[in-house]
């Protein structure tokens, strides 16, 4: 067990990753910018290190500020939280190098899970269905339309590096395929600094269901139940539902051990959600979020305390 954690963000999940260690009797280090000095947080926590600057980018985005802190305050792990550096596969990269243990994914499924195109045919090889569409980042324009002719449209053209609905939109038609792919490469290389692009059938009527998943180093992995976040402005969730309405029990019950299954065989380690697009009785793969959520969890049984104590036991 750890004797001591930097938590390498801020806020409500910097309370929450120091609620959980004060539990298990660990230590926390909080790291905060000049304008955080007094947040909750750093009051809270055992020790504090200033690491910069009110902007993100010189502050709590400074790996080399963070890094540094850890080593200096003597903390044997990093809670990234969630947001900034949680998915930072270069980041978990760095921390393992230094000697630390970096509370979450390994460094190389945070970087396969956070390529969309790559995190479909990993998904492929896992045993998950995915909505037909490119095999890969899309190649010119005429490249796509083709694609969208085999499959059949309305289409959906997507950011490769993108999320929550960036870099994203529909062509009905042929007609609007040009405008599609121009519109798309633009936000996405505007949000993600990346213009890659694929393509995916057009899903009409889905429901939006995930999967929150728990795995251990030892090969162990379970499910904690599925949510709902059907409900979405401008593809950003609203109101999320746990137990989903629109799931029996069989549906349910295979969703979760299909999941159970392809984590199991990837290896993965540490807290993660799965999200499926479900239409006609069948769910298909979009991504893999490889972090706690921004949502707290998710049943009477689990709070979101539960999830952070539990990554931290198993890293």
């Amino acid at each position: 067990m750890f004797e001591k954690v930097l938590i390498a963000n801020r806020g409500e999940i910097a309370l929450r990753i120091h609620r959980a260690c004060r539990e298990m009797g660990i230590r926390t280090v909080a790291v905060h910018s000049t304008a955080d000095a007094d947040a909750m947080h750093v009051r809270l926590a055992d020790e504090s290190v200033c690491i910069g600057p009110p902007p993100s980018k010189d502050s709590y985005l400074n790996i080399p500020a963070i890094i540094s802190a850890a080593t200096i305050s003597g903390a044997d792990a990093i809670h990234p939280g969630i947001g900034f550096l949680a998915e930072n596969a270069r980041f978990a990269a760095m921390v393992a190098e230094h000697g630390i243990t970096f509370i979450g994914p390994k460094p190389e499924h945070l970087s396969l899970m956070g390529d969309k195109v790559r995190a479909k045919e990993a998904a492929v090889e896992l045993g998950l269905a995915i909505v037909p569409g490119s095999e890969g980042v899309l190649g010119d324009d005429l490249e796509a339309m083709a694609i969208a002719d085999r499959i059949g449209y309305p289409v959906l053209v997507k950011a490769a590096a993108g999320g929550g609905g960036k870099g994203m939109k529909v062509a009905a038609n042929r007609g609007e395929m040009a405008e599609a792919l121009g519109l798309a490469r633009a936000e996405a290389k505007a949000h993600f600094g990346s213009d890659a692009l694929y393509l995916e059938k057009y899903l009409s009527h889905p429901r939006h269901i995930e999967i929150q998943v728990l795995a251990d180093m030892h090969g162990n992995a379970v499910h904690l139940g599925e949510r709902d976040c059907s409900l979405q402005r401008r593809h950003q969730k609203v109101l999320e539902e746990a137990p989903s309405p629109a799931l029996n029990a069989a549906e349910r019950s295979a969703a979760g051990e299909a999941v159970v299954r392809a984590i199991k065989k990837l290896g993965y380690q540490s807290v993660g959600t799965v999200e499926f697009l479900f239409q006609d009785g069948e769910f298909y793969f979009i991504e893999m979020n490889t972090r706690l959520q921004v949502e707290h969890p998710i049943t009477e049984a689990v709070t979101g305390i539960d999830l952070v104590r539990e990554q931290i036991r198993i890293a």
